[in-house]
This record gives C-alpha cells, structure tokens and sequence, in this order.
C-alpha cells in the first residue's frame, strides 16, 4: 500500500492448554483503514485483539503495533488505542459523565480538554440529556453507545471495535456507521471490526480477514475475495410464468442446474459460473422462452464468507 503497516503480525500464535487459538497468523494493517476480522465464536478474532493490545503473551511469532511491542510497551501502547468490547463493562453505580470522566483521568486527557471532549461525546452520542443518570439505569443501546464514547475519550490512534452496533437500533447503528467512516477517511486513524455482521463488514471494510480454528483462511478486500469463488452466486432470469417448467426442466437437462427456484416468474439459479450466462440464455431462447430479464448478482461477502468456511469443512 506505500505505506509502512500501523499493525504487524507474522507467525502470531496463542495457545491455551492443548487450544491453539490463535496458529501462526501472518497480516499487515495500514494507517487508515477499516479492516475487518470476521469468523465465527471462537474463530480467535478477541484473542487476536487482546495479543494487539498487550493483555496476553504471544506463544511464537511477533507483533508490532504502532512500532511499539504490546507486552513490553503495553501501557504506552493502550494510551493510544481504544477498545470497545461487546460488553460494554461500564461501571453502572456512576453517571454516564462520571464514567467518562474518570477514564479521561486513566487516560491522562489533559485536564483542559476534559470537560470538553466529555460534552462534546455526550452530545453526539446522544446521552446530554441524561448525562447525570447512573449508567445501571441506560438500556443496553445507550450502554453500548456510552461505551463507544468512553473509547474514543483519548483520540486514539487505533479503534479496536468488537460488535460495535449490538444494541442499537437502526439509527444508531448508522450513525456508528458514519462515525467509523469519519474516523477513517476525515481523521486517518485506523479501525479494527470484530463482526458476525457480514453486511456490515461489506458497508464499511476495505479489507477483510477471514478466521477459523485461529488461522487465516482469507485476506483482502470484499470484491476480491468474491472474484476467488470464480462464479457468480445468483442469478436471476425472469420469463413469462407459463414458461417456468419448461426452463427449469432445460437448466437441469442441459446445464446440470438442480437448485434454481421461482417465485412469480423469477428462476433464481445458485452457483452459475459467470462464463455460461451467455449459453444459458442463448438455450433459454432456443427453447422458446420468452425472457424478460436477467439479473447476475456478484457474490456478497456473507456468500464469499461461508463458501470460504464450507471449504475448510471439506478439507478443500
């Protein structure tokens, strides 16, 4: 990328007793970016984090954050990220603004900027209004929010974000949404996204590392990892409904193709290889089916992401 990577990681391996949780993972994650981990639960994307943030010792291999060595720099280190659990973990006996607070201070945030950042976090949070209240008394999204606000107290350089949106409702999430944008192209600091929310993960991530088992089954950006898969996962062909038998009998004689669908017209046909569209149609009209459209839909990263899983299934 032309830069040197804010993140390194190569060989990184955590074991726990005979649990190999994170094995010999090798990256490199750039200033700037939004990179994704998604895997399933304990695939090794939280381990992985806690190894990035100095909280546990790496069993073989290396790592460098910021040009810092997490164990030995830990403390400096965690000066300058921010890490939002799943787990809000608040201390819900304190006011929304007494928990910002009192991190400011942990943080060392100049005692100048304290009042400032705190209000200015709790209005665009949305939490102002109910500032004073102890945070026992928020819902979880107001928790989750307070949370995310209390991890970009001290401006960190890196934003560790672990199900950022769990909790909120569709608003909030977008503005989550647009904040992790801002932080990433208007500020140039780096997000790392922990999420089952493949959408998500589309929305807002250049780059995306798949997990499994603590290994790294894939690397790189949404559209390439599709192009991997080599065929386009759905395609939709729309014809006149008293035409259906006959072309789903066509598609199963002459093209192997036993799991298209309809619904009112529309044949979905999963896994056509992109190069047999121009064939397909061209039999489909042969036969005499009249076709009104024809929609291929290049795969989605929830389609890259479980046929990337599948394959490590099956042993591929």
């Amino acid at each position: 990328m032309g830069m040197d990577p804010i993140i390194a990681l190569d060989g990184l391996t955590r074991r726990f007793g005979d649990l190999v949780a994170v094995d010999d993972l090798t990256l490199e994650i750039f200033p700037g970016e939004v990179f994704g981990f998604l895997g399933h639960n304990g695939a090794g994307k939280t381990t992985t984090v806690r190894l990035l943030n100095g909280l546990l010792a790496a069993d073989g291999g290396s790592v460098r954050v910021l040009g810092l060595e997490p164990l030995q720099d830990g403390p400096a280190l965690r000066r300058r990220t921010g890490v939002l659990t799943e787990t809000p973990s608040l201390d819900e006996r304190l006011s929304g603004r007494e928990n910002l607070e009192i991190y400011a201070e942990l943080y060392g945030v100049p005692i100048s900027e304290v009042t400032g950042r705190t209000e200015n976090l709790l209005e665009g949070f949305e939490l102002a209004h109910r500032a004073d209240e102890k945070a026992g008394a928020y819902s979880k999204g107001m928790k989750q929010r307070l949370a995310l606000a209390r991890a970009l107290l001290h401006e960190p350089d890196i934003l560790f974000l672990d199900e950022p949106t769990s909790g909120l409702d569709p608003v909030g999430a977008r503005r989550v949404h647009e904040l992790i944008t801002r932080l990433s192209q208007e500020q140039h600091r780096t997000v790392l996204l922990c999420t089952h929310n493949l959408a998500e993960a589309q929305q807002l991530c250049g780059r995306v590392a798949v997990l499994e088992h603590g290994r790294l089954v894939a690397l790189g950006t949404p559209a390439e990892l599709a192009l991997k898969l080599g065929r386009s996962q759905r395609l939709e062909i729309e014809v006149v409904p008293e035409h259906v038998p006959a072309a789903l009998e066509l598609l199963k004689t002459q093209f192997g193709i036993t799991d298209a669908t309809q619904k009112e017209g529309t044949i979905t046909v999963i896994g056509t290889d992109r190069e047999a569209i121009p064939d397909l149609v061209a039999a489909l009209v042969g036969a005499g089916v009249r076709i009104y459209g024809l929609t291929p839909q290049q795969p989605s990263l929830e389609d890259v992401y479980f046929a990337l899983l599948h394959e490590e299934e099956v042993g591929w």
